[in-house]
């Protein structure tokens, strides 16, 4: 059986940053505290969105009342603002006709997640979806991955883990999977090398090669 993939969403399969940075800025507006920069809440991004209001947040109240601010914008430019990088369509149509199982690994919700695979088109090719409503641990802790990698029926050592942060490289490689880094989401190479991301790419045409020389004790920080 070819290795099984998994994907995160946001930042790696559909472009969906500046949304999320116009989200932030408008959940924030009149907040009496500490809102963060763009800067700030990038680094945030691939955690779960409740874990991060919590650290700016004084109390729960406070922490809904962003959250619900947040989902408000959200909700009523999603369809608008996000789409699937160029070539991603396509890559994943190749994967999936080859028989890689494949996964999305996110710290997104289970239905916003999914809302935005329709959208994309792709939401068939993936035979299962892990998002923090299926977990108690979100990345970085292995259990996203893990749970991804049971409901495959895969192993670790039969598996690639592909996304943009630095989130989701510790969530693969505290799993044991290989990481791949890339680098046309949210965060730089230098970010995701220091990771600790086994391979790092910055095109999405380079994603095939990877996964075609693909070796369970591949060397550790590669770039194309």
């Amino acid at each position: 059986m070819p290795p099984a993939l998994l994907f995160d969403l946001d930042g790696t399969l559909v472009d969906s940053i500046e949304l999320i940075l116009q989200s932030a800025r408008h959940a924030f507006i009149g907040f009496d505290g500490h809102a963060p920069s763009d800067d700030e809440w990038r680094a945030g991004i691939g955690r779960p969105l409740q874990s991060v209001l919590l650290e700016y947040a004084p109390d729960d109240t406070e922490a809904a009342r962003l959250l619900a601010r947040y989902r408000e914008y959200q909700l009523e430019h999603h369809d608008r603002m996000l789409r699937a990088y160029d070539g991603i369509p396509g890559v994943l149509r190749d994967f999936a006709t080859r028989g890689h199982p494949m996964a999305v690994v996110t710290s997104k919700s289970d239905w916003l997640a999914r809302r935005a695979l329709e959208l994309v088109g792709v939401e068939s090719l993936f035979s299962a979806l892990v998002g923090c409503d299926s977990c108690e641990n979100f990345k970085p802790h292995p259990e996203p991955v893990q749970r991804a990698l049971t409901l495959l029926g895969v192993s670790p050592s039969d598996a690639l883990f592909i996304g943009d942060s630095p989130h989701d490289v510790e969530s693969g490689n505290a799993a044991g999977v290989y990481t791949v880094g890339v680098t046309w989401g949210a965060f730089t190479r230098e970010e995701m090398e220091r990771s600790g991301a086994d391979v790092v790419i910055h095109r999405v045409i380079d994603l095939p090669a990877v996964v075609g020389n693909f070796r369970s004790n591949g060397t550790r920080v590669q770039t194309f």
